[in-house]
């Protein structure tokens, strides 16, 4: 029964360029644990697609998100000089903080210029992942809509692989530090 209510729960539209924009954000950061999680789908078509357009469907997300925020503003009538404001909101403006750095910093000219600082700051892209599920879970609980239930498989779904990602790559640095030690081991006759 608790399906039909939020099934039957019409969606603002602020929370629908919410979703898109997480919808949006979660196709930058499929391609890469795709690669690393299934080594098989690397030659396939829709990572290889979604690297080719990974920036711009960044700013697509970036875009999204500020219409997302700009709606709730006028909505909520948020009073950006009472500090609960941005407690009860601190997962959201951060990761809108984030997004707003890495749109800015999404083109050419910032690869050139911020050489290796420019993928420094694009890893603030995995914590704005863990940010962005904290405040899907915590803004949307209790209230969900049709969207909501697809929004938070997505992102459980993107950060499960982006730990299994790791661990791999973590696997994939030391297997070469521990052949190297057993083959510096005297052989034993």
């Amino acid at each position: 029964m608790m399906y039909m209510t939020w099934l039957n729960n019409p969606m603002p539209m602020a929370n629908l360029l919410g979703c898109l924009a997480v919808i949006s954000y979660i196709l930058t950061l499929l391609p890469t644990s795709l690669r690393v999680v299934f080594p098989a789908l690397k030659k396939t078509k829709l990572p290889i697609q979604l690297l080719k357009y990974r920036r711009q469907l960044g700013v697509l997300a970036f875009v999204l998100s500020l219409g997302h925020a700009w709606l709730l503003i006028v909505k909520r009538n948020f009073d950006f000089f009472d500090l609960s404001t941005y407690r009860v909101y601190v997962h959201g403006s951060a990761t809108f903080i984030i997004f707003t750095l890495l749109a800015v910093t999404s083109n050419d000219w910032c690869v050139k210029k911020m050489k290796k600082n420019w993928r420094q700051l694009h890893q603030l892209t995995y914590l704005a992942m863990f940010l962005l599920f904290w405040h899907i879970n915590d803004k949307m609980s209790g209230h969900w809509n049709f969207m909501t239930p697809v929004v938070v498989v997505g992102m459980a779904t993107m950060i499960v692989l982006f730990l299994r990602r790791r661990w791999l790559e973590r696997q994939m640095k030391t297997k070469p530090n521990i052949k190297q030690q057993e083959s510096m081991q005297p052989m034993s006759d």
